[in-house]
């Protein structure tokens, strides 16, 4: 007779039968290992560059796969990541600029950042990575490095 109460160690070592040893970027910047891989999701200051004149929402909606840039009627520029529905009311995606989060403004939230200063845009699309973000994240976060001056 079986007590309910046996416990059965069981353990599968998922890293090594699936070769699990790609590395991505966690919300909170640090690094773990991720099982399958995955559409770029950042873009260096070098990509930037290599696109003079072109706005930064379309540097992104050219590099993203499911993102996608909307031109409002005042001309402004704004970026969709997950679709054109929302639950919370606005399409926005969260924006974070050196880890200050703010809100789009008049003429779309990137229209006042020099191009030139961006270090690194990253992208966060899945539930997985935008977690930190809370509900605020809903619709995908833009996490913006900018260079900083050596000090």
């Amino acid at each position: 007779m079986v007590s309910p109460r046996v416990l059965l160690p069981i353990g599968l070592l998922v890293g090594l039968l699936f070769g699990c040893s790609q590395a991505s970027r966690t919300a909170a910047g640090g690094v773990e290992d991720s099982p399958e891989p995955s559409a770029p999701r950042a873009v260096t200051a070098e990509d930037i560059q290599r696109t003079p004149g072109k706005p930064i929402e379309e540097v992104l909606a050219s590099r993203f796969p499911g993102v996608t840039v909307v031109r409002s009627s005042d001309g402004g520029l704004s970026i969709r990541i997950r679709g054109t529905t929302s639950i919370r009311g606005s399409n926005e995606p969260l924006y974070v600029i050196d880890g200050v989060p703010i809100e789009p403004g008049p003429g779309g939230a990137l229209f006042g950042i020099n191009p030139y200063d961006i270090e690194s845009i990253e992208v966060l699309k899945d539930a997985a990575s935008t977690t930190m973000y809370g509900v605020r994240g809903a619709n995908g976060v833009i996490v913006i490095r900018t260079k900083q001056p050596d000090q």
